[in-house]
């Protein structure tokens, strides 16, 4: 009997585990290409706290800023249809296009340097795939289907109404949530405000609003509670950036291998064995399935679960903890490593050149921005005037003001001799301007004979004063009157 049961051990002991793949096949796939849904262990530890706090002030910040408000306006509204994009009191507009460049030039430059320095910190925790679906998808996972073994083994048996009620409650659940963030993210487009007024009007009266609505948590629910590891492995380009963004100095969750090897196996003598207990722990908590002691492999999000699994076994076995933890390549072979590598200097030198050749394009703009955009759907109208048949240009015009005006501001053509041809009419004489966005309208009526090819310049003076009479100019606009070809 005893040499039954040592055989019978021999033959587990020496079954290949079922986390041993082949290095070029993904866990997340079988051998025929088919996904493998997997059920991620959950973990407690030292970073996994951490994240989880860090996580909730993420939400709670996404949830609550939208409603926030920086100098009378959205603290970000990023109002697409109106081409207004208002950043903590600061709004930038269409023709703003040179500051929104330093903007977006400046978040992969961001992304650059925090990853030379800490390599994937984003995806592990500030990513919002990773956010919502630790801090809220999972945990509905857990109170509806239980731990990790559960929710396999519930996917696996027959459908039942034990299992219909379980993954219908979840689903609902799911679906509650992404609704939530689906709106929330609407409101950074449309405004938090608006969107209330809207959600209470029925669909019917804002179709583009409700459509969209659906589309953004259409997306969440699919991608939060189906797709997702298989968007971090397929769909997103920055795991296959970070080699590029990344060198021996950057931080990296990572397996000592000096430390850990060779594992425990019946091939290896104990007094030659490392301290990894090959008891796939690191791995079966990972959320994309994989096992870091091959090290760093583009499907690794850099979530610390590894860290957190390996250290409770450690503890569990003896062995101090760290066998996997956050280090460099370099400060595994035990060599002291620069906090910024050059990567991280030329990152951080363009960065540094775009983020002040932002802040002094923001403080030498103009007090007075003036955008001018026609209002019609056409480009003009043709109305008649006694006999005469008249040509009516109508524009909207915005003025972004630093400072509100004491006296007001006035329009008037630059060319006399044009300024009795064309006839310049504004509902606002003077226009009082407050601090910030502004908006009225222009109307240019003037004979058709004016324009010789259907189109003609002129030159707007925006001026500021009680009158004409006594007023300073302040700008001078270009406007493309437009009518009829002759």
């Amino acid at each position: 009997m005893i040499g039954v049961f040592f055989l019978r051990y021999n033959e587990v002991m020496k079954k290949p585990s079922k986390f041993e793949r082949h290095e070029s096949r993904l866990a997340t796939t079988d051998d025929h290409g088919h996904r493998v849904y997997l059920y991620p262990e959950d973990v407690k530890g030292f970073w996994r706290h951490r994240r989880t706090i860090f996580f909730w002030f993420l939400i709670i910040l996404y949830l609550v800023l939208p409603w926030t408000r920086v100098g009378g306006k959205q603290t970000i509204l990023l109002d697409i249809a109106h081409r207004e994009f208002t950043f903590f009191g600061y709004t930038f507009y269409g023709h703003d296009a040179p500051l929104l460049i330093f903007i977006f030039l400046g978040i992969p430059l961001f992304f650059g340097f925090v990853t030379s320095i800490w390599g994937r910190v984003w995806c592990g925790w500030g990513c919002p795939q990773t956010v919502f679906i630790d801090a809220i998808y999972r945990n509905i996972e857990l109170w509806t289907e239980g731990k990790a073994r559960a929710r396999e083994a519930l996917d696996k048996a027959p459908w039942n109404a034990v299992k219909i009620a379980r993954k219908g409650s979840k689903w609902i659940l799911f679906l509650l949530v992404s609704m939530h963030i689906g709106h929330s993210f609407v409101g950074y487009f449309v405004g938090t405000r608006e969107l209330y007024d809207i959600t209470m009007a029925p669909p019917t009266e804002h179709w583009g609003v409700f459509v969209a609505t659906w589309i953004a948590t259409g997306i969440a629910l699919f991608d939060f509670g189906w797709f997702r590891e298989q968007f971090c492995i397929i769909a997103c380009p920055y795991g296959r950036f970070q080699s590029v963004m990344m060198d021996d100095h950057s931080m990296i969750v990572t397996y000592d291998e000096q430390r850990g090897e060779p594992r425990r196996s019946p091939e290896v003598s104990h007094e030659n064995e490392g301290d990894c207990i090959n008891c796939y722990h690191c791995v079966k908590v990972c959320p994309t399935g994989i096992d870091i002691r091959r090290g760093t492999q583009m499907e690794c999000i850099a979530c610390t679960n590894c860290i957190d699994a390996c250290d409770e076994i450690m503890d569990k076995v003896g062995k101090p903890k760290g066998l996997i933890r956050y280090d460099s390549e370099l400060g595994k072979k035990g060599i002291k490593v620069k906090k910024l590598g050059v990567r991280s200097i030329i990152y951080l030198t363009l960065l540094t050149v775009i983020f002040s050749l932002f802040v002094y394009k923001l403080k030498h703009a103009d007090e007075l921005r003036v955008t001018m955009l026609r209002g019609s759907k056409t480009t003009f109208s043709m109305i008649k005037s006694g006999d005469t048949e008249m040509v009516l240009n109508h524009f909207n015009v915005t003025i972004d003001a630093n400072a509100g005006s004491k006296d007001g501001i006035l329009f008037r053509i630059k060319d006399s001799e044009l300024a009795s041809k064309i006839e310049l009419k504004t509902p606002h004489i003077p226009w009082m301007l407050k601090k910030g966005h502004n908006k009225t309208q222009l109307f240019f009526r003037f004979p058709k004979e004016l324009l010789s090819d259907g189109s003609r310049n002129i030159t707007l003076l925006v001026l500021t004063g009680e009158n004409l009479e006594k007023s300073i100019l302040v700008k001078e606009q270009e406007v493309p009157l437009a009518g009829p070809l002759q």
